[in-house]
Protein backbone atom coordinates (compact mmCIF):
# COMPACT_ATOMS: atom_id res chain seq x y z
CA UNK A 1 0.00 0.00 0.00
CA UNK A 2 1.27 3.45 -0.92
CA UNK A 3 2.20 5.79 1.92
CA UNK A 4 2.22 9.57 1.85
CA UNK A 5 2.35 12.58 4.11
CA UNK A 6 -1.07 14.00 4.98
CA UNK A 7 -1.45 16.85 7.45
CA UNK A 8 2.15 16.32 8.56
CA UNK A 9 1.71 12.64 9.37
CA UNK A 10 2.72 9.52 7.46
CA UNK A 11 -0.44 7.61 6.50
CA UNK A 12 -1.53 4.83 4.17
CA UNK A 13 -3.15 6.24 1.06
CA UNK A 14 -6.83 5.36 0.91
CA UNK A 15 -7.18 6.70 -2.66
CA UNK A 16 -6.42 4.84 -5.91
CA UNK A 17 -5.58 6.24 -9.33
CA UNK A 18 -7.84 5.32 -12.23
CA UNK A 19 -5.14 3.15 -13.84
CA UNK A 20 -4.83 1.16 -10.58
CA UNK A 21 -8.60 0.70 -10.17
CA UNK A 22 -10.36 1.51 -13.48
CA UNK A 23 -13.85 0.79 -12.15
CA UNK A 24 -13.53 2.45 -8.75
CA UNK A 25 -13.98 -0.67 -6.65
CA UNK A 26 -12.01 0.86 -3.76
CA UNK A 27 -14.59 3.69 -3.54
CA UNK A 28 -11.99 6.48 -3.57
CA UNK A 29 -10.75 7.19 -7.09
CA UNK A 30 -8.51 9.86 -8.61
CA UNK A 31 -9.23 10.48 -12.29
CA UNK A 32 -6.93 12.25 -14.75
CA UNK A 33 -8.27 15.70 -15.64
CA UNK A 34 -8.98 14.74 -19.27
CA UNK A 35 -11.02 11.71 -18.21
CA UNK A 36 -12.97 13.79 -15.68
CA UNK A 37 -13.79 16.27 -18.44
CA UNK A 38 -14.90 13.54 -20.85
CA UNK A 39 -16.88 11.40 -18.36
CA UNK A 40 -17.96 14.03 -15.86
CA UNK A 41 -21.67 13.16 -15.92
CA UNK A 42 -21.00 9.46 -15.44
CA UNK A 43 -18.72 9.96 -12.45
CA UNK A 44 -20.89 12.68 -10.90
CA UNK A 45 -23.52 10.02 -10.15
CA UNK A 46 -21.03 7.44 -8.85
CA UNK A 47 -21.38 6.86 -5.08
CA UNK A 48 -17.67 6.77 -4.16
CA UNK A 49 -15.25 9.58 -3.36
CA UNK A 50 -13.73 11.37 -6.35
CA UNK A 51 -10.47 13.19 -6.94
CA UNK A 52 -8.99 14.78 -10.05
CA UNK A 53 -5.33 14.85 -11.06
CA UNK A 54 -4.21 18.07 -12.77
CA UNK A 55 -1.19 18.35 -15.00
CA UNK A 56 0.83 21.57 -15.16
CA UNK A 57 -1.08 22.90 -18.18
CA UNK A 58 -4.59 21.91 -17.02
CA UNK A 59 -6.85 24.88 -16.27
CA UNK A 60 -7.81 25.12 -12.60
CA UNK A 61 -10.87 27.21 -13.47
CA UNK A 62 -12.41 24.21 -15.23
CA UNK A 63 -12.92 22.56 -11.82
CA UNK A 64 -14.50 25.59 -10.13
CA UNK A 65 -18.05 24.22 -10.42
CA UNK A 66 -17.10 20.68 -9.39
CA UNK A 67 -16.01 21.10 -5.77
CA UNK A 68 -19.30 19.76 -4.42
CA UNK A 69 -18.34 16.44 -5.99
CA UNK A 70 -14.53 16.48 -6.08
CA UNK A 71 -12.96 16.02 -2.65
CA UNK A 72 -9.30 15.80 -3.68
CA UNK A 73 -7.20 17.58 -6.28
CA UNK A 74 -3.78 16.06 -7.02
CA UNK A 75 -1.39 18.42 -8.79
CA UNK A 76 1.43 16.90 -10.83
CA UNK A 77 5.01 18.18 -10.61
CA UNK A 78 7.31 17.03 -13.41
CA UNK A 79 10.50 18.17 -11.73
CA UNK A 80 12.09 20.75 -9.46
CA UNK A 81 11.94 23.42 -12.19
CA UNK A 82 8.17 22.97 -12.67
CA UNK A 83 6.48 25.78 -10.74
CA UNK A 84 2.99 25.95 -12.21
CA UNK A 85 1.65 23.63 -9.50
CA UNK A 86 2.37 26.27 -6.86
CA UNK A 87 0.17 28.73 -8.77
CA UNK A 88 -2.53 26.14 -9.32
CA UNK A 89 -2.63 25.45 -5.58
CA UNK A 90 -2.85 29.14 -4.71
CA UNK A 91 -5.72 29.59 -7.15
CA UNK A 92 -7.59 26.58 -5.80
CA UNK A 93 -7.28 27.70 -2.18
CA UNK A 94 -7.60 31.47 -2.47
CA UNK A 95 -9.67 32.27 -5.56
CA UNK A 96 -11.86 29.16 -5.74
CA UNK A 97 -11.97 28.41 -1.98
CA UNK A 98 -11.32 24.69 -2.46
CA UNK A 99 -11.53 23.10 0.98
CA UNK A 100 -10.79 19.49 0.08
CA UNK A 101 -7.49 17.65 0.12
CA UNK A 102 -4.83 19.23 -2.07
CA UNK A 103 -2.08 16.75 -2.92
CA UNK A 104 1.33 17.36 -4.51
CA UNK A 105 2.41 14.39 -6.64
CA UNK A 106 5.26 13.53 -8.97
CA UNK A 107 8.88 14.55 -8.75
CA UNK A 108 8.72 16.52 -5.52
CA UNK A 109 11.56 16.63 -3.02
CA UNK A 110 11.90 17.19 0.70
CA UNK A 111 13.19 20.74 0.18
CA UNK A 112 9.95 21.76 -1.54
CA UNK A 113 7.52 20.59 1.16
CA UNK A 114 7.57 23.71 3.34
CA UNK A 115 6.85 25.94 0.32
CA UNK A 116 4.21 23.59 -1.05
CA UNK A 117 2.43 23.70 2.31
CA UNK A 118 2.54 27.51 2.23
CA UNK A 119 0.67 27.38 -1.08
CA UNK A 120 -2.10 25.24 0.40
CA UNK A 121 -1.03 21.63 -0.14
CA UNK A 122 -1.95 19.40 2.78
CA UNK A 123 -0.78 16.05 1.41
CA UNK A 124 2.39 15.00 -0.38
CA UNK A 125 2.99 11.89 -2.44
CA UNK A 126 6.74 11.70 -2.80
CA UNK A 127 8.44 9.50 -5.40
CA UNK A 128 8.72 5.81 -4.59
CA UNK A 129 11.67 5.12 -2.31
CA UNK A 130 11.71 8.57 -0.66
CA UNK A 131 12.26 8.53 3.10
CA UNK A 132 9.03 9.97 4.50
CA UNK A 133 10.43 10.28 8.02
CA UNK A 134 13.22 12.52 6.74
CA UNK A 135 10.75 14.44 4.56
CA UNK A 136 8.62 15.27 7.62
CA UNK A 137 11.49 17.32 9.05
CA UNK A 138 11.07 19.83 6.19
CA UNK A 139 8.11 21.42 7.93
CA UNK A 140 10.38 22.52 10.77
CA UNK A 141 13.05 24.14 8.59
CA UNK A 142 11.57 27.62 9.09
CA UNK A 143 9.67 29.02 12.06
CA UNK A 144 8.65 32.39 10.55
CA UNK A 145 7.49 33.35 7.06
CA UNK A 146 7.87 36.83 5.59
CA UNK A 147 4.63 36.84 3.64
CA UNK A 148 1.08 35.63 4.03
CA UNK A 149 0.05 32.46 2.27
CA UNK A 150 -2.68 29.84 2.03
CA UNK A 151 -1.40 27.87 5.02
CA UNK A 152 -2.31 28.77 8.58
CA UNK A 153 1.15 30.05 9.51
CA UNK A 154 1.53 33.65 10.58
CA UNK A 155 3.76 35.85 8.50
CA UNK A 156 6.36 38.08 10.13
CA UNK A 157 4.31 41.27 9.68
CA UNK A 158 1.27 39.87 11.51
CA UNK A 159 3.42 38.42 14.29
CA UNK A 160 4.98 41.82 14.97
CA UNK A 161 1.62 43.57 15.43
Amino acid sequence: MRQLIRRREIVNDDWRYADEDPHGRDRALILPFARWQQERNRWWLWDGRLGVRLGPADPVAALAQDFLRVGLVAIEFGGIAEGRGYSQAQLLRKRYKFGGELRAVGKIQRDQLFYLARCGFDSFELPQGADLQVALTAFDDFSVAYQGAADIGLDLERRAS
